[in-house]
């Protein structure tokens, strides 16, 4: 796209106007890397899909020139399309050691983790790929081992800060290295790239610190067990419930597939410290009193399959909640899943446990940069463009007005959509056109096959059902042997509804001797004749307007 040698290219393929499936394209010459592969979790009109993932048409038509794909941590919406990616391109993956380990766990699943090329790197170290001289910056977040990426091009730097905040007692000792954004700020910045995501939030964000002192005051009052929901990812929060649960003298047992993973992977390469002979079996749980026990689980979302979801409905096959057990949700709900938390929070109540949440209590906190962080950071950087990234559109703009607010002028500050194409030079920044671009759904094993006409024909059969209609017909004549049949499944139950189907069985008559007074013999004409007739006498009937398949058999 934009390859003219003065100038470089800045793709969006996802993150902006939505919140998830990240990732950046950046081209000079011949040369372009991609930096974070995420995913996206389905919305409420998404019927049946698990997730979704960035368009790649783009970089499939210049698989040749990607040197390398860069990624700044290990949550999903920043490594979760990395599968599908690796199936249609063979570059280089750049990671710390904990986003890798994260990384080789979904390779190994879809068996990609023998052909991709792991390149693991540090805080503070740099690589060259192709033109481009490649910096990582420690950053703090809400999991260990995250790092913002600054560019080094012909034309200046370019920094991506995606997800940050500003921790000044972080977990594991290590500051976010605000004297490394100063420094390039002193060099000059040719564009700041920052995540909007808090970016609505006046102040600061507090430390993941608060959590620990607010998990310690419920364990010290829990009388029975405890159960802990949070994201699998967030190894942070993990190593403060083991903290707890040592001070209290309490064992600890890990339910959930992602969350047995992590944790796994998290201890192996020294991101969690986990006292010897802390960690029990769930078949265990039982040998020990409840005040001696704590259980980290899955499903601070509500998913309907995660653990904490099922103990809820009383569907697990391991663990009953029962009361005097205290649980806590150590997680905000991501828009859109507010009504399947609610849910799971009213089960547990049900059940008699106390439950400790977001709304009413100090046990989460959130890993994104509030505004007086984002300021600090524009700040620091003094950039000469600034782009607003990850975030809804709202959001994306909130961040812009914070930009103006510290001195970068309105002509300086760059509000993308994504399939933008952003070429930046020294004296000006334009968009020059638009790339394929969106999204692709993934349902099972199919990537891509679900698209806009299955989802509506999916969005219909949930909202108003299908009503079958079988016609046999005599392939010499043309006259009706057998039928119409009329079978209905999610539209009306048949026995209770007899009136309505005769009613459309005899509507299906009337356009079959019409057809066949008038010699329509071509089956296309049937069938949108008889589609025709019965959804103006349905819709007649019952306001409603259920998809209609007719089936013609000759014999």
């Amino acid at each position: 796209m934009g390859n003219a040698r003065d100038s470089v290219s800045l793709i969006p393929l996802g993150g902006l106007g939505e919140i998830g499936k990240n990732m950046m394209v950046l081209e000079y010459g011949d040369d372009l890397i991609v930096i974070d592969a995420g995913v996206m979790f389905p919305e409420e009109d998404m019927p049946g899909i698990d997730l979704v993932i960035p368009d790649i048409t783009y970089l499939k038509e210049n698989k040749e020139r990607v040197k390398g794909i860069f990624l700044t941590h290990g949550h999903e919406d920043h490594i979760g399309a990395v599968p599908y990616v690796l199936q249609v391109l063979n570059a280089p993956i750049y990671g710390t050691r904990l986003t890798l380990g994260l990384l080789q766990g979904k390779l190994e699943e879809h068996g990609l983790l023998s052909v991709a090329e792991l390149k693991e790197i540090k805080a503070g170290g740099r690589v060259k790929v192709g033109i481009f001289d490649i910096e990582f910056i420690h950053v703090n977040h809400s999991i260990a081992d995250v790092v913002a990426i600054a560019v080094h091009t012909p034309l200046g730097v370019i920094i991506y800060c995606s997800d940050f905040k500003l921790d000044q007692t972080p977990i594991d000792g290590r500051v976010m290295d605000l004297h490394k954004f100063a420094e390039l700020g002193q060099k000059g910045v040719l564009l700041l790239m920052s995540d909007s995501t808090n970016a609505e939030r006046p102040g600061y964000t507090l430390s993941e610190r608060v959590v620990g002192k607010a998990f310690e005051e419920a364990f010290e009052e829990a009388e029975g067990r405890v159960l802990v929901a949070t994201f699998a990812s967030n190894i942070h929060r993990i190593q403060q419930i083991i903290d707890a649960a040592a001070t209290y003298g309490r064992k600890i047992a890990v339910i959930g597939r992602s969350m047995v993973n992590n944790v796994g992977i998290a201890a192996k390469l020294g991101y969690l410290e986990v006292p010897p002979g802390m960690m029990i079996d769930v078949a265990d749980l039982d040998r020990y009193p409840p005040e001696k026990v704590v259980i980290i689980t899955t499903g601070s979302q509500g998913e309907p399959m995660a653990a904490l979801t099922r103990m809820a409905m009383s569907e697990h096959r391991r663990i009953d909640i029962v009361p005097g057990d205290t649980v806590i949700i150590s997680a905000m709900p991501i828009p859109g899943n507010e009504k399947l938390v609610g849910k799971t929070i009213n089960h547990l109540f049900r059940q008699g446990a106390k439950v400790i949440y977001q709304a009413v209590s100090g046990v989460h906190v959130s890993g994104h940069a509030s505004q007086e962080e984002l300021k600090l950071l524009l700040n620091l950087c003094k950039p000469r463009y600034f782009m607003p990234i990850h975030g809804e559109y709202r959001m994306i703009v909130r961040h812009a007005e914070l930009a103006e607010e510290v001195g970068i002028s309105r002509e300086r500050i760059i509000l993308c959509d994504i399939g933008d194409v952003l070429d930046i030079t020294s004296e000006k920044v334009n968009k020059a056109g638009k790339v394929p671009s969106g999204q692709i759904l993934v349902d099972g094993l199919g990537v891509g096959d679900v698209g806009n006409i299955v989802l509506r024909d999916r969005r219909q059969l949930a909202q108003d059902g299908i009503l079958i209609v079988v016609i046999t017909i005599d392939k010499q004549t043309g006259a009706v042997i057998a039928g119409p049949d009329i079978i209905s499944r999610g539209f009306v139950y048949m026995r209770e509804s007899e009136k309505l189907i005769d009613e459309a069985r005899e509507a299906v008559k009337k356009v079959l001797q019409l057809c066949e007074a008038e010699n329509v013999t071509e089956w296309g004409v049937l069938k949108g004749s008889v589609k025709e007739s019965l959804t103006q006498l349905l819709y007649q009937k019952t306001k409603r307007r259920p998809m209609i398949m007719p089936i013609i058999m000759e014999v």
